[in-house]
């Protein structure tokens, strides 16, 4: 049993760059009355971890459960998740964050999580990565380690001025006005 799991574990691993799946985002007409009303008017989908979709495939790509405009990069072992990453990425500042990485605890410490990082670094070169939140007391070790060698080293980091927190990337029209872009 325990030579399974490491077989399907090294399996996830290697996964993770290549076999990801990506489900695009949904709210095109919500996200536009967003736009169009300044925020007045807010009935975007909001999605938690559990609603979003389990496609057949170890390592999906989908909308983040909790802040528009962030993704969130998942494991998929054995029909359930085995870890979750949200981040995004501003292109104008060629800035990176993650928030909220969590490992079930069965696949804590088996690489995965530096699996997913990793394949998020390649797929988004010459990106600084830093965390948006504070990093727990428990985890400055795994941060630590994880960011060796990383530019940015998942340090915090605010957000720049063309990420919102709770809106993803700000639109181009909205940045060009205030003069951000």
């Amino acid at each position: 049993m325990k030579v399974d799991l490491e077989r399907e574990l090294r399996r996830l691993r290697e996964q993770a760059a290549t076999h990801v799946v990506r489900w695009p985002r949904r709210e095109p007409v919500w996200t536009a009355v967003y736009n169009l009303t300044r925020g007045r008017i807010d009935r975007r989908p909001r999605y938690t971890t559990g609603q979003l979709p389990m496609l057949n495939s170890p390592w999906l790509d989908t909308d983040s459960g909790r802040y528009f405009g962030w993704r969130c990069r998942q494991a998929n072992l054995n029909g359930g998740m085995a870890f979750v990453v949200e981040y995004v990425v501003c292109p104008h500042c060629r800035i990176g964050w993650v928030d909220k990485p969590h490992t079930i605890e069965r696949y804590q410490r088996s690489g995965i999580a530096a699996a997913a990082l990793r394949a998020l670094r390649m797929e988004h070169p010459g990106v600084l990565w830093h965390t948006g939140s504070g990093h727990a007391n428990s985890s400055k070790a795994f941060w630590a380690a994880i960011g060796n060698g990383v530019e940015g080293g998942y340090s915090k980091r605010r957000l720049c001025t063309h990420v919102a927190r709770h809106g993803g990337l700000l639109p181009v029209w909205l940045l060009k006005r205030q003069g951000r872009l």
